[in-house]
């Protein structure tokens, strides 16, 4: 069973109009209207963040979501287990992967990823699936976090448009407190099969990926969807 996750760097559907990346995302999953079931909690399940996110794909997959914070449903994981598309929102990261690993979240996400289904998020979607990111998580200063491994290295989203991103990044990568690993530009993303990154692709022409390995940084090819 091919397995798929692509992380996003920014410029997700309740922020940018370009549907590109977003597409991309949906033809992963082999079918016309793919189910595809949106995790807002590192939003704490914002309603309006749900409801863009709604507006955004009922033309394009039949969307549904999974509530978190008051009462939630009780069958996780069959709910889960069912979709063809899984995307994850932004947010605060190690907010959301606590509250995953209470509900038993985490496992069943490895479990869907394992069992084909496509695996998707922006910014705290997108550095969760990694051994570790850099975050915001826990204030204005930016910081190492450890995620939840499916993917080897770190995970920088936001490379161009949140100035502190690029340099505390390659500090930490280069002092050894994260791992090497992969940086992205708002509006790319990068496209793994299985645990090798299969390619990095842009919704926009001068979107930018890169590898960074302590003291270097070296461009990635990035694939222009439009």
């Amino acid at each position: 069973m091919e397995r798929h996750i692509v992380a996003l760097g920014g410029g997700e559907f309740s922020t940018d109009d370009n549907t590109l990346l977003d597409d991309f995302v949906l033809s992963l999953a082999g079918r016309k209207r793919p189910r595809t079931c949106f995790l807002p909690t590192a939003q704490g399940d914002s309603p309006d963040y749900v409801v863009d996110f709604y507006e955004a794909f009922r033309e394009r997959s039949e969307p549904s979501h999974l509530k978190l914070f008051g009462r939630p449903r009780r069958d996780i994981r069959d709910f889960l287990l069912a979709q063809d598309v899984i995307y994850v929102g932004g947010g605060n990261t190690a907010n959301m992967l606590v509250i995953w690993h209470v509900h038993g979240v985490d496992s069943v996400l490895r479990e869907a990823w394992e069992g084909g289904i496509v695996l998707a998020g922006i910014s705290a979607g997108s550095i969760c699936w990694f051994e570790a990111g850099v975050t915001d998580s826990f204030g204005e200063e930016l910081a190492s976090l450890r995620c939840l491994g499916f993917l080897r290295g770190s995970n920088c989203p936001h490379y161009d448009t949140e100035s502190a991103r690029r340099p505390t990044y390659r500090r930490l990568v280069g002092s050894g407190e994260l791992p090497p690993g992969l940086a992205a530009d708002d509006g790319v993303g990068l496209h793994f099969v299985g645990t090798e990154l299969a390619e990095a692709v842009s919704s926009r022409p001068a979107g930018r990926a890169f590898r960074v390995d302590g003291d270097d940084e070296t461009p990635l090819p990035v694939r222009y969807l439009g």
